[in-house]
């Protein structure tokens, strides 16, 4: 696990604390730094009626680890902060049961842009879901 700490305390810290959905999610971060975040998700709890992972709960996933990522760019390139703009998402396959885990990877970390390639996949190494992330870096 790598963290860069003080930069998530900041980003907490500027935030006002961690957010909401994500928590209710279940979204634990393991690792967290600008170009590269992964956290995982269970799949109980975020289904579709029929018992799949929802796709919206892996765009949650995607976003969140995605915005972790531009926010500690951001924030340790000018004090700033990031707002998503878009994403996209496409499912592969679907996940019934334990952890699914998002790799989110630094495409491009601008001064007013940042893209982010999400991918998710489940405990078998499967890929379940590949999103991408547009952040817009905003100075304080």
């Amino acid at each position: 696990m790598s963290f860069d700490h003080a930069a998530l305390a900041a980003l907490a810290e500027s935030a006002g604390g961690n957010g909401v959905l994500p928590e209710r999610m279940g979204i634990v971060l393991l690792e967290a730094s600008a170009p590269r975040v992964v956290g995982t998700m269970p799949v109980e709890g975020n289904t579709q009626p029929f018992g799949l992972l929802h796709g919206g709960a892996s765009c949650v996933l995607a976003e969140s680890l995605g915005s972790v990522g531009a926010s500690l760019h951001a924030l340790q390139t000018f004090g700033g902060y990031a707002l998503g703009t878009e994403i996209s998402a496409t499912h592969h396959r679907s996940a019934r049961a334990g952890l699914v885990t998002g790799v989110a990877t630094a495409l491009h970390l601008g001064g007013s842009v940042a893209t982010y390639e999400i991918v998710i996949s489940d405990e078998a190494g499967e890929r379940v879901c590949t999103a991408r992330l547009t952040c817009l870096i905003r100075r304080p």
